[in-house]
């Protein structure tokens, strides 16, 4: 691998955001929130002790994806940070020196969210809450009212989105045009008959494409197995400006599939002398951001 992926004519100088990256792809257990607590904490040390800085776990990885009812998904719920799983995952981010954003079933009074957290080794730095709910999760949870932030950790600029998000061109856009250098995407990949199989699997590719058309980093972690007869795609992987940097995961276990990136890519993003796709944007023709109005996250 290239130690700076590179368009034609792109200038790419500086070794200062060059870090290690990891997808860690697992199998939760639905409903088991110690076995998926500890199964979670394991690889994180594992990556950790590997050298990895940021690394990013599954969607609901805490709780596990398929309910059966919203008082099931309450059930499982935690407050994020206070809850025990965020608690767990800042203790091994102090430990490992490592940042870690993670999927979870959020509880916010009577409420409940599809939330990932982030954490880093001074502590807890915020959470995305998914706002495109993909089919039955419009039953169990509120959509996401935290807006799209960006957070700055040391290396870089860091955008999160969740799984179907990503088949929402403007979420990429939008964490690209606030400066993110990298998207964090938890995620359940799902096979869908007729669509999304293990022959065709169109999930990586739809974020490949994202990572591209932005040119920035995107850490991709999906879950693996079957659960209540549901198939996860797994094909966990980090991608590029210019393609895939890792292979994509398996199906069937847990890995954790790592690259090392250098994020001042994500800061040249001109492709030739004249061709720059954020510079050549007619923003006579369409609001800059489209639309888009920051949060005040008030935390």
């Amino acid at each position: 691998m290239r130690e700076v992926p590179e368009y034609p004519g792109r200038r790419v100088k500086g070794r200062e955001a060059l870090i290690k990256v990891a997808a860690i792809q697992l199998e939760p257990h639905v409903g088991d929130l110690e076995y998926n607590l500890n199964n979670s904490v394991e690889l994180i040390r594992k990556a950790a002790r590997d050298g990895v800085k940021l690394m990013v776990l599954p969607e609901l990885c805490s709780s596990g994806y398929m309910f059966n009812s919203r008082a099931e998904a309450m059930a499982v719920a935690q407050p994020v940070p206070d809850g025990p799983t965020v608690q767990a995952w800042l203790a091994a981010a102090r430990d490992g020196d490592c940042y870690i954003v993670g999927g979870v079933a959020e509880r916010e009074g009577n409420k409940c969210y599809n939330t990932a957290a982030l954490v880093g080794p001074e502590g807890y730095i915020g959470k995305y809450r998914k706002i495109h709910l993909w089919d039955e999760e419009k039953l169990f949870f509120e959509p996401g009212d935290l807006g799209l932030p960006v957070f700055h950790l040391p290396f870089g600029r860091v955008g999160i989105m969740i799984c179907y998000d990503g088949w929402h061109p403007e979420v990429a856009r939008i964490l690209a045009l606030q400066g993110a250098d990298i998207i964090c995407d938890p995620t359940c990949w799902v096979l869908v008959e007729g669509l999304i199989d293990l022959e065709n699997p169109i999930s990586p590719w739809v974020h490949a494409a994202a990572a591209h058309v932005n040119g920035l980093f995107m850490i991709c972690a999906d879950r693996c197995g079957t659960e209540r007869g549901c198939t996860f795609l797994g094909n966990s992987c980090v991608v590029g400006p210019t393609g895939f940097l890792t292979k994509r995961g398996s199906v069937d276990r847990q890995e954790i599939l790592s690259a090392e990136v250098n994020l001042t890519a994500a800061r040249y993003r001109h492709w030739t002398d004249l061709a720059d796709p954020f510079a050549d944007r007619r923003v006579d023709v369409y609001d800059r951001l489209l639309g888009y109005r920051p949060v005040d996250r008030g935390q």
